[in-house]
């Protein structure tokens, strides 16, 4: 049996018929930035999410940029990040001139750690960017108890959770702001780049649309620096006839995620996800650790199992932050991570079968003494 990572055909077979709409629709408008598609998108997913706004960007890297942008956040002022994480969640820090302050997670959830980010609050704190990683929501009411007095911004990064819930209220909506990404392999994926903003605060929501368009409101007047950062038609045409199957897709995915558990249970050394009560997951990937990660890779992939580690590197020892001064051991749970992640595959594109017969394949591996 041929397990892969992933596969994003299988989306387009099962909404032939509305992709191709949606395809006709934009084409036949003669209308491709800007248009019907955009307004109606941003409305319907502000709605599913809980939100007032909805601002559609480029890429889940701008949408947190514009966000931290549309804040003036900038040189002379810290935003609190996760030592673990993709580095889009740095590099937007980075792209307006702030100080990143590297934060280490919660080690049963990987997220950021609320006690951890209350020691490193400064007078030049002016931001708390918690990534809800693997789909699973950071703790953002315990995040928002810390920030909300001393007016911090809290700014979630909500590229891998579309649907995922915190007590209740859904991922997007927790903090002041979001940045989401739709990257083709996100629960709810265009296909190419593509991004949002969402957020309650109508002030934030204006200067947002705003800066998106070369800091445009009125056509040929540009109020301030901003940048391009527009998503076209065909892309909000696509995630519209997507949207109405999220909730459906993710469900496909915690079935798949609790025969992991039960079945991967006692096995080896493997540390399995923890969730607390308090979240629902969407499980965007399903993320288990082990000293024996690269052997126990190399052993799926001989029984064609597809893994992916997410991530092998953190931010603080990539070359890109060469220059920042961080040394290895200086967040050393985020580089214990690094070292033993494992991405196991899951996803609505897979059956039952598949998955049972990697957790047979992770079983095998471990029965011979590892």
């Amino acid at each position: 049996m041929k397990v892969p990572f992933l596969e994003l055909k299988p989306t387009y077979d099962s909404l032939r018929s509305e992709m191709d709409a949606a395809y006709h629709r934009v084409m036949e408008s003669g209308w491709y930035i800007f248009g019907q598609e955009m307004e109606a998108f941003e409305a319907e997913y502000a709605r599913s999410v809980g939100v007032r706004h909805c601002i559609t960007v480029a890429n889940g890297l701008e949408a947190m940029q514009l966000a931290l942008m549309a804040a003036k956040i900038g040189p002379g002022d810290e935003v609190i990040v996760p030592s673990n994480t993709y580095i889009a969640t740095w590099l937007a820090v980075s792209q307006v001139g702030a100080t990143l302050v590297p934060c280490e997670p919660d080690e049963a959830t990987y997220n950021l750690d609320p006690n951890r980010v209350e020691a490193l609050i400064s007078p030049q704190t002016r931001c708390i960017l918690p990534v809800h990683l693997y789909g699973q929501t950071a703790d953002v009411d315990a995040l928002r108890r810390i920030a909300d007095p001393r007016g911090i911004l809290v700014l979630e990064d909500a590229a891998q959770s579309h649907g995922a819930e915190c007590r209740g209220r859904q991922s997007g909506a927790l903090g002041h702001i979001a940045g989401v990404s739709f990257y083709p392999s996100k629960n709810l994926g265009a296909f190419g780049d593509a991004g949002a903003v969402t957020t309650s605060d109508d002030a934030l929501a204006t200067k947002v649309r705003s800066l998106r368009n070369y800091g445009s409101k009125i056509r040929y007047h540009h109020d301030e620096r901003g940048i391009n950062s527009r998503l076209s038609e065909l892309q909000c045409a696509f995630l519209r006839a997507k949207l109405p199957r999220l909730a459906e897709w993710n469900a496909r995915r915690t079935p798949l995620a609790q025969l992991y558990l039960e079945g991967l249970q006692g096995v080896g050394d493997l540390i399995l996800p923890h969730v607390p009560a308090w979240t629902k997951p969407v499980w965007h990937l399903f993320v288990v650790r082990t000293r024996h990660r690269e052997a126990l890779r190399q052993h799926l992939a001989s029984r064609d199992v597809a893994t992916q580690i997410h991530y092998p590197i953190p931010p603080h020892l990539s070359d890109a932050y060469g220059d920042g001064g961080w040394k290895a051991g200086e967040f050393p749970l985020a580089e214990r991570l690094a070292n033993e992640v494992l991405s196991l595959p899951i996803g609505p594109h897979l059956t039952e079968a598949q998955i049972i017969y990697t957790i047979e394949i992770v079983r095998e591996y471990f029965a011979e003494g590892k």
